[in-house]
């Protein structure tokens, strides 16, 4: 380290160096007794010479001191000096000021006195720190009471050229006043708020008189005219006074602003007397007409005022123009679906700062309006069935075929006109009032119209012989749905779609709307919960029927002689009519709901999941069987599980994939029918290894089904008791924690191990036969 810096910083003092001895540098420097002396002499000296240094230079500042001690006595005594002055000229100002000031005031120049005023008052405020001198404490009272004689004189003015009294104004502008304003200005803002308050009070003195309760033009059928008036009466302002007023005071809009006040009050005292003549066609006139003439102001006023002084706040109701669904929503053909509704919205306008500040009188009356509402979307829904009635479902093969009902879209329009128009007037209670009559005929909707006509199951299917399937197919169809009544299954299936998601945008419409405290009252969640039942219900129609349509075929596989079948030949009759059924329904189905293709594919899951159970059931009656028997079914299972994995593009020009999770039910479902005809075909001796395969093939530890598979290969019941001693006695042991119940638990194979599984269980089967 010491060489690297030592390279770094190179230094040729001895101090520096790593082998410094400092007993002989010490020694070097004094050699001797007599050179340590000489060195504490030189140290003396100098010692000295800073003294007589540090001397000279307090002498020095001493002397600048002495110097400038005059320098600053002189600037001291100018400052004074100077303040002094000024604050002489400030009070002859002062006391001039105030001379001229009273002697204006009683000659009432008051042009001349708003100019001196301002100056007085400024001047007067360097003369705070100085109230303790009598002369200018007295000037300050005397300031005082000029302005206080003042604001009494021009009050007083102002009361004499308008007379509170009388509906008439006797006076007019003058200079005089208008020079009084500007007094005002400068004065105590009471005198300002006074002068304002007594104007308008006197100019708005014959509309009291003329628009008095009792008067017919009182009426809200008359409600036009109290708008006219005062149309007229701020024109007739602006020409005679507008220039009396200085603009910062916006005496036009508070003529305005005061007049909304009256007139909201009169209204609600003149609608709480005549309440029971108030009807919803009059109440909306008058609505549509006040909103109009906020409209109105707001285009003219800023609203600058409606914050000013006590009774006059600014509403807190915003104007806004969002509708919740589009113009163009409820086409002729009523078929547009809920992705209408994300297109683009229309520009919210601006907050209208007037909004509500007279037409909130009208908001406890709005309970006419709801009835009103009430009442005619009770008629709607009236209609609306006895329409449905006379016109009868959709025909099939027609463009209304599965398609959403046209009076779902009449029923949203209104909505939306209801619900636009009722926030336009109150964003409270009414909006909840409103909301939960939306709820009542939202449900009406939805079991009148859509649940109510949905066609009725038939029960009865009884079984049919190979001889009535022979029938069957020659044209003797068992009882199920017309064609028509699939069509208007799925036709109420997609109303039912298209209602749900437009009652979800309603809901997040209405929040939007009403006022923030109350967003979490509304709530359509039930009515959602409805329509997706009136889905669920749709579709399980469509399964039923189709599952109805198939059990006379499956009934017949059931009853079926499998035991005296002698060869295998093509699929069975049963299947020929499973697949002519499948051929007729599903095609119809999946047109029909083109648009909601997810729920065509919950339809194929679900009847699957039906079918399938079913099937096996009916695999489970067949016995006893015989190899070529038990080869047979399988040749028919085999052929139901293909056209299963095609049901959602049978008959169809266009060929889809089949949803994964359709094919994966499908597959696994299928594989388990052919599993059970691949161990009723297998031998049954020797018996471990048969109840080992049934095991690993089936994966299924109840001994119910076990004894089922026994049943169908005939075993007599004394072998079939050593067998499920057997099976017992073969099944792997439940993990630790299990509940021991009868089911095991295997990993599910994917279709191709299935399939693997299947064509090695093919060729021992073979080989053994």
């Amino acid at each position: 380290i010491e060489l690297v810096v030592s390279s770094v910083f190179p230094s040729q003092d001895l101090l520096d160096r790593a082998d410094f001895n400092a007993v002989e540098y010490i020694n070097t420097l004094f050699p001797t007794e007599q050179a340590l002396e000489e060195a504490q002499v030189a140290i003396g000296q100098l010692f000295g010479k800073i003294k007589d240094i540090k001397d000279k230079a307090e002498k020095s500042e001493q002397m600048v001191k002495e110097i400038t001690r005059d320098i600053k006595q002189l600037d001291h005594a100018k400052r004074h000096l100077t303040t002094s002055i000024t604050t002489l000229n400030h009070l002859h100002m002062l006391a001039g000021g105030v001379d001229s000031l009273e002697a204006m005031t009683r000659k009432r120049q008051y042009g001349e006195v708003a100019n001196l005023l301002q100056g007085v008052v400024n001047v007067l405020e360097h003369f705070h720190k100085y109230m303790g001198i009598p002369q200018i404490r007295q000037l300050s009272e005397r300031v005082k009471a000029a302005q206080s004689e003042l604001g009494t004189q021009i009050l007083a003015d102002f009361e004499e050229t308008f007379p509170a009294q009388g509906s008439k104004r006797t006076g007019g502008p003058s200079n005089v006043l208008r020079d009084a304003c500007l007094v005002a200005n400068i004065l105590d803002p009471r005198i300002k708020q006074e002068i304002i308050k007594k104007f308008i009070r006197q100019h708005l003195s014959e509309y009291m008189v003329l628009f008095q309760e009792n008067q017919d033009v009182a009426w809200l059928d008359k409600i036009d005219r109290r708008y006219a008036w005062i149309k007229r009466q701020l024109v007739d302002y602006e020409e005679k006074y507008g220039r009396m007023f200085p603009e910062e005071w916006c005496m036009t809009e508070r003529i305005a602003v005061e007049f909304c006040h009256i007139t909201r009050t009169e209204l609600a005292k003149v609608m709480r007397t005549r309440a029971k003549e108030i009807e919803v066609k009059l109440l909306l006139f008058a609505i549509q007409r006040t909103t109009n003439f906020e409209g109105l102001l707001a285009k003219r006023f800023s609203g600058c005022t409606l914050t000013d002084g006590p009774g006059l706040k600014k509403s807190v109701s915003s104007l806004d123009s969002t509708n919740p669904f589009l113009e163009d929503e409820a086409g002729e053909d009523g078929s547009e679906k809920e992705d209408d509704l994300d297109r683009a919205k229309k520009p919210k306008a601006p907050d209208n700062p007037f909004h509500g500040i007279v037409s909130k009188c009208f908001e406890p009356h709005l309970y006419v309006y709801i009835e009103s509402q009430d009442k005619n979307l009770g008629e709607m829904i009236d209609r609306f069935v006895s329409d449905f009635r006379a016109q009868g479902p959709p025909k099939a093969g027609t463009e209304d075929g599965g398609a959403v009902l046209p009076s779902c879209a009449d029923l949203f329009v209104y909505y939306k006109k209801c619900m636009v128009q009722c926030s336009q007037l109150s964003t409270g209670e009414p909006m909840i009032a409103l909301t939960t009559i939306f709820q009542k005929y939202l449900r009406e909707y939805a079991w009148k119209i859509l649940s109510g006509n949905l066609p009725k199951t038939s029960s009865n299917s009884g079984g049919l012989t190979i001889k009535s399937l022979l029938q069957e197919k020659e044209g003797f169809e068992a009882a199920k749905f017309t064609v028509e009544e699939l069509c208007l299954i799925c036709s109420i299936l997609s109303t039912a779609e298209y209602c749900l998601a437009t009652t979800q945008q309603l809901e997040e419409k209405l929040k939007e709307k009403v006022d923030k405290i109350l967003v979490e009252r509304i709530n359509l969640t039930g009515e959602m919960d409805t329509f997706s039942t009136v889905i669920s219900n749709s579709i399980q129609l469509l399964v039923q029927d189709l599952d109805a349509a198939c059990d006379p075929a499956l009934t017949a596989m059931s009853k079926m002689p499998w035991q005296s079948v002698e060869h295998v030949g093509d699929q069975s009759p049963y299947v020929t009519s499973v697949i002519m059924h499948i051929k007729q329904n599903v095609p119809i189905i999946r047109d029909n709901l083109a648009s909601t293709r997810k729920y065509f594919t919950q339809f194929c899951i679900k009847y699957t999941n039906s079918f399938i159970p079913k099937f096996i059931n009916h695999l489970f009656r067949c016995k006893p069987i015989s190899m070529v028997g038990a080869e047979q079914l399988l040749l028919d299972t085999h052929s139901l599980k293909t056209v299963l994995l095609d049901l959602p593009s049978i008959g169809s020009q266009v060929v889809r994939k089949a949803p994964a999770s359709y094919t994966k039910i499908v597959v696994k479902g299928m594989t388990r029918a052919e599993m059970i005809l691949k161990v009723v075909m297998a031998p049954h001796e020797p018996s471990v290894v048969f109840v080992d395969n049934y095991i690993k093939l089936l994966a299924d530890g109840n001994p119910e089904t076990f004894q089922k598979t026994l049943d169908m290969k005939g075993l007599k019941r004394s072998e079939q008791s050593s067998m499920l001693e057997l099976f017992r006695q073969r099944l792997p042991t439940p993990p630790s924690g299990a509940d021991g119940g009868p089911s095991l638990s295997f990993s599910t194979p994917t279709p191709e191990q299935e399939n693997s599984r299947i064509r090695k269980l093919e060729k021992l089967i073979k080989k053994r036969l």
